[in-house]
């Protein structure tokens, strides 16, 4: 399993756009595909709100890659 980590640069990140900030899809609108289609993993539970506010703490998964959402340093 791939693991990657984000680290916000303030209090949250929208979930499409963590999708698109980390490569793992290539637009915004592939990335609300991706999370409508049920392919995205917040926590361990099936999400489907495109614009879940991702804080830090939080992991987030798709096909066999976690990502993990760190604190801003600077807040």
């Amino acid at each position: 399993m791939q693991q990657i980590e984000f680290t916000l640069r303030g209090e949250y990140i929208a979930l499409d756009s963590l999708l698109k900030a980390t490569g793992l899809a290539e637009s915004g609108g592939r990335a609300r595909v991706m999370i409508t289609e049920g392919q995205v993993q917040v926590d361990g539970q099936d999400e489907s709100r495109k614009t879940a506010k991702i804080r830090a703490g939080q992991v987030v998964g798709l096909h066999g890659v976690r990502i993990t959402v760190l604190a801003d340093p600077t807040l």
